[in-house]
């Protein structure tokens, strides 16, 4: 798996580079860059292999790919504003307010956001029926039906007068982290219009298990291996799944998770394999 997802993080990081070398230059190109720089480019990864199972090649799926990255690129940006989790940090670097300013990172969020749809209209990615269903999809994915919706569920739980219980955590993760990894993984065969019934149920249990071992990482992880500040969640009292479950039943949830995953990819047989070892990946990463 490792060679596919260093291909892929080349073409993804190619693509995103080309993408905004075609923008006007000054201050709001600069800082749509900065945030696209670096990152694990698991969401992208899993676009290139769902296309992949469905018959469809690279040239195809990367302007998907790359529009997946721009979104979650984006969407970091405005998570990290002082409005919302207030970080300082991002794979290693200052947050995008922090580097630029609190205007400026606002912009870049939003225009991050609408190139994604952009490539969404890409002519190579295939017939206009196919990109309807990508960008509704797509939208479903990221608004107020899916990744937008469960961040509001995650600042309303701030100052609710109840912690949230282990069915309300699930939930919003569901959709907070989980949207946007389920519309990846379902790339492939919404571009050919089959199916996505067993991609979704694979990208269901991996985006699970996938904040889970975030949520074990803010307790665990090494903020210079993280890129990220840690203990954060703790700190602000967050009900997570680590404070719910305990560190040993979270990691036990997060595998429990990742085999699910794999067994959801059974009807591919070995043209899975890689998606099988992301689920193993998922639950092992330190970052």
């Amino acid at each position: 798996m490792q060679a596919r997802f260093d291909e892929v993080k080349a073409q993804v990081q190619a693509a995103l580079d080309a993408a905004m070398a075609e923008l006007p230059k000054g201050e709001l190109r600069d800082a749509m860059a900065y945030a696209t720089v670096g990152g694990k480019r698991v969401r992208a990864f899993l676009v290139m292999e769902s296309a992949r199972l469905h018959g469809l090649g690279d040239d195809i799926a990367l302007p998907v790919a790359t529009a997946v990255e721009l979104l979650h690129a984006y969407s970091l940006v405005h998570d990290d504003l002082p409005a919302m989790d207030n970080d300082d940090l991002r794979r290693g670097m200052p947050t995008c307010h922090v580097q630029w300013s609190e205007a400026t990172a606002i912009l870049a969020g939003d225009a991050l956001q609408s190139l994604a749809f952009r490539l969404l209209s890409e002519d190579a990615i295939g017939d206009p029926e196919a990109r309807l269903r990508l960008i509704r999809a797509f939208s479903d994915a990221i608004g107020a039906r899916g990744m937008v919706w469960g961040q509001a569920l995650d600042i309303a739980a701030e100052t609710a007068l109840e912690p949230l219980d282990l069915k309300a955590v699930t939930k919003l993760q569901a959709a907070k982290t989980g949207a946007l990894i389920r519309f990846a993984a379902t790339a492939g065969p919404l571009i050919t219009g089959e199916d996505p019934q067993y991609l979704d149920e694979y990208a269901k249990a991996l985006g699970l298990a996938f904040q889970i071992v975030d949520d074990i990482l803010d307790v665990t992880g090494d903020e210079e291996v993280t890129g990220k500040r840690v203990g954060k969640d703790s700190n602000a009292g967050k009900a997570t799944f680590v404070s719910l479950l305990g560190l040993d039943g979270a990691q036990a949830e997060a595998r429990r998770y990742a085999v699910a995953a794999e067994a959801a990819l059974k009807r591919y047989g070995e043209s899975a394999e890689n998606l099988r070892e992301l689920a193993r990946f998922v639950i092992e990463r330190d970052t």
